[in-house]
């Protein structure tokens, strides 16, 4: 997906969301130490954690460890350059679960709108220019009595070492009582067409990359072993690598799987 409509459709998905006759002020210190103590509910790993503004679309605050995280520096944190380094196959995913996430906060009583943790899983880039999963979880810290969104707390936080490939999955974690909805339904409204690998290139690749031969991948796609041979060939020019050990320590940096 299109840097520009990825960033345009976002804007409109989180201005909806904060379309409040109440304005955000400046945070105070005291709001700030207390978003600070919610933080003993994300800890999973290495992380970050930022204060997003859905009225002004700009992160409010950001700590000082997004350098270990991205590669950044806080002061050069702004929300484009998140959304520019998300993996561009994962934007349409990214898009689709915050239209589903923001039509179920939407749905909440304004009470019980901090009482959800919710969570997704991603691929975004370092500034050296390497692929890895982050886990994306976020709770309202800020909304008004209408149930519109004003502010999000947001962690980020490295799970590659427990999660390099698969489907990302969106999950409503219930606090305080609350019921949890794992593995959420989204809906494809987003869904992106274009890509350098078909959809079957894309299957052959995730059963290479858990150690199958091409006659148990035949097996499981039900194909012939002369067709996954094929896909193989056509996995190794387009990645432009000249065995399969590099095309899946390639595929697994460049964010394919």
């Amino acid at each position: 997906m299109k840097l520009e409509i990825f960033n345009n459709q976002a804007n409109r998905i989180w201005k909806h969301l904060s379309d409040s006759e109440e304005t955000t002020g400046e945070l105070l210190k005291l709001e700030l130490d207390f978003y600070k103590k919610l933080l003993v509910i994300f800890q999973v790993g290495e992380s970050c954690c930022l204060i997003f503004n859905f009225q002004q679309l700009k992160f409010d605050f950001v700590s000082d460890d997004v350098d270990s995280l991205l590669g950044y520096p806080k002061a050069e944190i702004t929300t484009e350059l998140i959304m520019e380094n998300i993996h561009p196959e994962d934007r349409a995913w990214f898009l689709n679960c915050q239209e589903v996430c923001g039509k179920f906060l939407l749905g909440l009583p304004p009470e019980k709108q901090m009482k959800y943790k919710l969570r997704i899983d991603y691929r975004i880039k370092r500034r050296s220019g390497e692929y890895f999963r982050v886990l994306h979880q976020a709770v309202v810290v800020h909304n008004d009595d209408k149930g519109k969104i004003l502010r999000t707390l947001i962690v980020l936080t490295d799970i590659s070492h427990l999660k390099q490939t698969g489907r990302p999955m969106l999950s409503y974690i219930g606090m305080d009582g609350e019921p949890s909805y794992q593995d959420v339904d989204v809906n494809n409204r987003f869904f992106e067409r274009n890509g350098i690998l078909t959809r079957r290139e894309k299957e052959v690749l995730y059963h290479l990359a858990e150690g199958r031969l091409s006659k148990e991948i035949a097996v499981l796609l039900n194909l012939s072993k002369y067709t996954i041979d094929s896909h193989r060939k056509n996995l190794l020019q387009k990645m432009k690598v000249t065995n399969t050990g590099e095309l899946i320590n390639k595929a697994i940096k460049e964010g394919f799987i």
